[in-house]
């Protein structure tokens, strides 16, 4: 997208959102970035706390009387032709107050497919922040989307939409993209001379550590040292399966395995460490989606939550000259690593209301098919009636290890981990069982009916493409 285009566009028009789930960091990050944009409004502010959006608006610095509290129709109507931002509890007057674009950002999956659809109903583009919502649901609204001549899409500023976008650049350069992927949430920093590491609050001792500082040869087994070590702290996390299955979708690229590899890898390492085998990598394939836990030194720069995609080189020369201007290149010359060290939640997601609202685009020109499917398999006995509830900050069930499955014959009988989520088991079930969809009392809903659709529209695709 040419920016100064969007530029010109703005000075005669303007682009006005409603947000559902308007209290938490990422709309805090976009509503501040908002005030800093003339020609971007947001229109409708929805939570379960207007009183709570009305203080919000406040430590802001939006303009005292430019937003108000309202419940009905009429007084969503009324506030947009006065200039002002409607705040409400009601997530249907939001989600149908026709803003150009609706942002879904409530993290709960019923809702998400629930506010698109009704959005849709509206005449209004989607961004689903609800990352839960959109592994399941996503490649169904989408065609739905499109199906009306509007747009669904993720956001620029998470990890998804950004790796998306990372991976169509490539493409577009005829780069063959052989593994792309993340770091996971948080860094795990080494103190050389304490020889310990801290992973948020908590810092285990790492005695030995220091002798695996250096990837070296042995490649694999370097990374197993360092994991065993670090072995009292987790190494891998929900969301994380939850974002790849939205990049998988959206790519075509496919799980490097069920539970990602989850190297302690130092970025200067990536180029060597997301390769095959046999070239002293960790790959049994290529063109896969995997995720890295970041190991730095205090005083090395985080990775901050960004992406990379490691690629195959070609010219042997062009690479040489490009690893002297200090980008990332394997060892032995046949791959690189391009990468952002950052993901900007709100800051970044004016890019994306502008794209759909001004050009119909989705972020990373997604088209996506249902090529990866978020599972769960169980870490203890359960027994039937228990409800597999979410609860805490990364929205995960207690005792379901995620993983993340290709979509194929064998794999159609799988429940989806956010589908399954809050519902009960039908029958008793074992440690280590993957859960299907028989196995779990899953009502009639938008979500599941989003899911099954979604599903048989790429089956009957691939049929008709045999």
């Amino acid at each position: 997208m040419q920016y100064q285009e969007i530029f010109a566009e703005l000075d005669v028009r303007s682009v006005s959102y409603a947000l559902v789930g308007a209290q938490g960091q990422f709309a805090r990050s976009l509503l501040a970035q908002t005030r800093l944009i003339p020609g971007l409004r947001p229109a409708v502010l929805c939570d379960q706390d207007p009183g709570g959006l009305f203080q919000l608006c406040g430590e802001l610095g939006f303009e005292p009387g430019t937003f108000v509290i309202t419940e009905t129709g009429a007084a969503v109507d009324s506030a947009a032709a006065a200039g002002k931002i409607a705040l409400t509890s009601s997530r249907r007057l939001a989600a149908t107050a026709h803003a150009d674009v609706v942002i879904e950002a409530t993290g709960v999956p019923e809702l998400g497919v629930e506010i698109a659809l009704e959005a849709f109903e509206a005449g209004s583009h989607v961004v689903m922040i609800n990352k839960e919502s959109d592994s399941v649901a996503g490649v169904y609204l989408a065609r739905e989307a499109a199906s009306r001549g509007l747009v669904y899409t993720p956001a620029d500023g998470d990890q998804p939409s950004n790796l998306i976008g990372l991976v169509s650049w490539a493409r577009l350069l005829g780069l063959e993209v052989v593994a792309a992927g993340k770091a996971s949430e948080y860094d795990y920093v080494y103190d050389p001379a304490g020889e310990s590491v801290r992973y948020l609050q908590e810092t285990v001792d790492a005695e030995g550590f220091g002798r695996h500082w250096q990837l070296g040869a042995r490649v694999a087994d370097t990374l197993r040292h360092r994991s065993d070590i670090l072995r009292e702290l987790p190494q891998s996390t929900a969301p994380d399966y939850c974002e790849m299955n939205i990049v998988a979708n959206s790519t075509g690229l496919v799980p490097s395995r069920p539970q990602f590899h989850y190297p302690l890898a130092r970025i200067e390492e990536l180029a060597d460490i997301y390769i095959p085998v046999e070239d002293g990598g960790v790959l049994e394939r290529t063109g896969v989606v995997d995720v890295f836990n970041l190991v730095r030194r205090p005083d090395e720069a985080s990775f901050g939550g960004g992406v990379f995609i490691v690629v195959r080189t070609s010219d042997a020369n062009v690479w040489e000259v490009l690893r002297g201007k200090g980008h990332l290149v394997s060892s032995n010359g046949r791959y690189a690593c391009i990468y952002l060290p950052f993901h900007l939640m709100g800051v970044e997601t004016p890019l994306t209301l502008f794209s759909a609202a001004l050009h119909g685009r989705p972020s990373g020109g997604r088209n996506p098919r249902q090529v990866a499917v978020m599972a769960g398999r169980t870490e203890r006995d359960f027994k039937a009636g228990e409800v597999l509830a979410v609860g805490g900050h990364h929205h995960t069930i207690d005792g379901i290890e995620p993983l993340l499955l290709e979509t194929n014959d064998s794999t159609t009988p799988v429940a989806p981990y956010y589908l399954m989520a809050n519902n009960e088991l039908k029958t008793d079930l074992t440690a280590g069982t993957l859960i299907e969809l028989d196995m779990v009392a899953i009502h009639d809903s938008a979500l599941k009916s989003a899911w099954k659709s979604g599903l048989q529209e790429d089956n009957k695709a691939a049929t008709n493409r045999v």
